[in-house]
């Protein structure tokens, strides 16, 4: 995930190396918060021309190592927080396997990163345990596998319930699998499930965008994830683009404002159906928000297994963040993870930059509290400049990105990093 991308992502940790600052910490009492637990599974059918994350296409033979390195790190948690400098807690309210594509290990791997977790961690009764899935990569004994293991939401990256669409940037699915998908998926009791689709694929007009709204709506899936085609080289397809090229169909992207009318358009489709906006790229029916995600949006403690994962953990001088190399060679080859202690200054910027994701917005008193008056007010010269612009709306002692905000939201976080706090 790519920290400067902020519409896109939750946080990107190894790119965040916050200076030191003064202001009131957040050290003193550790508040014992239940963890959220990630684990990364970088392996992949076909690697998606879009993509910039940290997976790619590896032999099957490389999958069982894999396990058993994330199951050794899973029992060396303890330890290696403490290493970190972080509070280590058992009790655990949420799991996200996120990839690449999880279920593409087999059912047997699967099961035994669970068995690894419940033995290490206090799974809670009401946990969310989420597993990311590819259309297609269900079969039936896999279903019945994740059902067992307890997961009871599913997130599947469609993209585009039009397949000529999905097919240009290396999707293997078709719409009827998709549908198929989630009717199996209800059929063995997981009726929490999430579509992701990507607003400015190759080849999406309008029309066709409107196509995949009206069968996501139609789906009755409880989440919603949107997303607007990020373009830059860390993709084959941005790098493309970038170019001036036309491999990975990039002469046939729509252009910025297409694809950001689209986003608007998806914003009051799924409103208007019941599928609230809860945070700029996330929708959900009531009850239903993404309670993994949220830990990432309001800074509660989280810990990351595998290639490229991120954790942040509470410790006695407020928060430490740490992260796996993004490499699966030197993953395997036991690296340790680059840590960085979370200054107060970055603390507050954080708190600014990722609640503004969040369409709450911030409690701006509740700022005051956790980190003085002298520190918040700094930012107060940004903040009217940034509500006279008119992507933030002020009301009271919260603020809240406005629609075009949310548009814009690169550049407004951008203000709280660049802005000095004492």
């Amino acid at each position: 995930m790519n920290f400067t991308y902020y519409l896109n992502s939750t946080y990107d940790a190894k790119k965040r190396q916050p200076k030191a600052g003064r202001g009131q910490a957040e050290a003193g009492i550790i508040i014992q918060m239940p963890l959220g637990l990630y684990i990364s599974v970088p392996f992949c059918r076909t690697k998606c021309t879009y993509c910039n994350f940290a997976s790619d296409v590896f032999s099957r033979t490389v999958f069982e190592k894999y396990v058993d390195r994330v199951c050794t790190e899973i029992a060396a948690a303890p330890e290696n927080t403490r290493q970190m400098g972080g509070s280590f807690v058992r009790a655990t309210d949420s799991i996200y396997f996120g990839g690449g594509t999880p279920t593409l290990l087999e059912v047997s791997q699967l099961e035994r990163i669970f068995v690894s977790i419940r033995q290490n961690f206090d799974l809670q009764p009401e946990a969310e345990i989420t597993v990311e899935c590819a259309p297609g990569t269900l079969s039936e004994e896999k279903i019945e596998a994740l059902a067992h293991s307890g997961v009871n939401r599913v997130s599947l990256g469609v993209q585009s319930f039009v397949d000529h669409e999905a097919a240009s940037v290396g999707r293997l699915h078709k719409r009827d699998i998709v549908l198929g998908d989630i009717a199996r998926l209800r059929g063995a009791g997981i009726s929490n499930v999430n579509v992701d689709l990507i607003a400015g694929l190759p080849h999406q007009r309008r029309e066709s965008w409107e196509k995949s709204l009206d069968e996501l709506i139609a789906t009755g899936v409880s989440h919603a994830s949107i997303y607007m085609l990020e373009v830059d080289e860390d993709s084959r397809l941005g790098s493309e683009l970038i170019a001036g090229g036309q491999k990975y169909h990039a002469h046939h992207v729509p252009d910025e404002d297409l694809t950001a009318d689209m986003y608007e358009i998806a914003c009051e489709r799924l409103n208007t159906a019941g599928i609230q906006q809860y945070e700029i790229s996330n929708f959900a029916r009531a009850g239903f928000e993404s309670k993994h995600n949220l830990k990432y949006w309001t800074r509660q403690p989280y810990l990351g297994f595998g290639v490229d994962a991120h954790s942040m953990l509470r410790s006695e001088d407020g928060a430490v963040r740490f992260a796996n190399s993004d490499t699966l060679q030197k993953y395997m080859a036991g690296d340790l993870p680059d840590s960085s202690v979370v200054s107060p200054e970055a603390a507050l910027q954080e708190c600014f930059f990722l609640g503004l994701r969040l369409n709450c917005g911030i409690d701006l008193s509740s700022m005051r509290t956790k980190f003085g008056e002298a520190a918040v007010n700094e930012f107060r010269d940004t903040i009217t400049d940034l509500v006279t612009s008119g992507v933030l709306a002020a009301k009271g002692e919260i603020i809240r990105l406005t629609a075009r905000g949310r548009l814009l939201s690169n550049e407004v976080f951008q203000r709280f990093i660049s802005t000095p706090a004492l």
